[in-house]
């Protein structure tokens, strides 16, 4: 059976509604699939209605920044109450920090000779600042785009040259995320359910055994094992050491959005599919 416990939606930075996304996973015949925007729950009522009416299983779900100490990652959470006010309440300030950054790091480009209307681009984004949005809203303008161009001498710019060069590059302000202490996301989970899963841990090289035992004192349910940032040698590393810590496995596609260019590779889902037989423990999700 065909599951992705991994998806955005444009809730957060993908570029499906929650609604094109559910006709993505019909089409290739996922049968149960999680919405996990990040930092945010905004799309979940559109996802759970529209995925019974295409006879998949939803899966609450979200995608959150966490620190434990100096350490940062990120987080996937499965069926907790979606509705709970103390989660909102969460929620709610971690996006009004990303915001208040963006707005800065996008006056700063305004005061460098950009032409951006803040006030517009923000108010664009009620639930999640995407990166990768606010990036295309910046090339959007081509005095911008050939300004970019210019500067960097190049002859096609990229939205990797924007986010590195001019929104990640520490010598003229880094744009950071907006993180959750870990420990208050696991107290509140305790109220509210669910399970918590370490998101594509190779992707930020974060399988260093210590830091799982760490983490799974802590109280993490999962890790997650299928991701298209991992590289085969990462995937066998992972299930030894979920089966090691007795740790759930999950998998997911990290879908945001179709390649485009009539590139005959869209999606991850054109080269590698999640069935949940290779999950250890996953049921505990899923059932």
């Amino acid at each position: 059976m065909l599951i992705d416990l991994q998806l955005h939606s444009t809730y957060s930075d993908g570029y499906l509604t929650p609604t094109e996304l559910v006709k993505h996973l019909k089409k290739r015949k996922v049968e149960i699939a999680a919405l996990t925007d990040h930092n945010t729950v905004g799309g979940v009522h559109e996802f759970k209605k529209t995925c019974k009416q295409n006879g998949i299983k939803p899966i609450i779900g979200i995608e959150l920044y966490v620190k434990l100490g100096n350490k940062k990652f990120n987080i996937l959470w499965y069926n907790f109450d979606y509705n709970s006010p103390d989660l909102h309440d969460m929620l709610r300030g971690s996006q009004m920090r990303r915001r208040k950054m963006f707005r800065s790091a996008l006056e700063r480009l305004v005061g460098d000779g950009f032409k951006i209307n803040v006030n517009k681009i923000l108010d664009k984004y009620n639930h999640y600042v995407p990166l990768n949005h606010v990036t295309d809203d910046i090339l959007a303008n081509k005095f911008n785009y050939n300004k970019i161009k210019r500067e960097l001498k190049v002859k096609i710019v990229l939205d990797g040259d924007v986010i590195n060069e001019y929104l990640r590059n520490k010598k003229v302000g880094k744009l950071q995320n907006s993180y959750l202490d870990i420990n208050c996301v696991l107290r509140l989970r305790k109220k509210i359910g669910g399970q918590i899963v370490l998101c594509h841990p190779a992707k930020h090289h974060y399988l260093k055994e210590d830091f799982l035992i760490k983490l799974k004192k802590l109280g993490l349910d999962g890790i997650e094992l299928l991701s298209p940032h991992h590289s085969y040698n990462a995937v066998m590393f992972i299930q030894f050491l979920a089966h090691k810590l007795d740790l759930i496995e999950t998998g997911g596609s990290d879908f945001h959005c179709f390649e485009g260019n009539k590139q005959p590779i869209q999606s991850s889902w054109d080269y590698f599919k999640i069935d949940f037989d290779y999950l250890r423990g996953v049921k505990k999700i899923i059932a």
